[in-house]
């Protein structure tokens, strides 16, 4: 039986994972951002433009979802520290997605490297 860490780093060894100082370009780049973190994690902090798909609900809303249906899109994936991103991206290619990458570190590397952090807006009760 393999472990979650011999999981991750099987699908960090058949991934592209871009590294930070590649993460800004690669951000800006994308045509779909996705960060693979928990909601309660995403609203905590999250990188500008990044849609939040939790990785237990992938596949699912991959599969249902017409704007994410085009596999030829480029495609970044993020999450705490790179682990559900690594699992998440390697499920994406098996689904036929063919320009997947991920963030080596995640969203805590690219938060303590001084990178922006957006926020969801706050209600308005006034």
């Amino acid at each position: 039986m393999r472990s979650a860490q011999e999981l991750v780093a099987a699908a960090k060894s058949a991934i592209v994972e871009v590294s930070q100082d590649e993460a800004e370009a690669a951000v800006l780049a994308a045509d779909v951002l996705i960060d693979v973190r928990e909601g309660n994690e995403f609203r905590d902090g999250h990188i500008g433009g990044a849609m939040n798909i939790p990785r237990g609900l992938l596949e699912f809303i991959l599969s249902t979802d017409e704007a994410l249906q085009d596999r030829s899109r480029g495609i970044v994936l993020y999450c705490k520290s790179s682990g559900r991103a690594a699992l998440a991206a390697k499920t994406m290619q098996e689904m036929g997605y063919l320009h997947v990458s991920s963030i080596a570190g995640g969203f805590d590397a690219w938060q303590d490297s001084g990178k922006p952090v957006a926020y969801p807006p706050k209600p308005d009760f006034d």
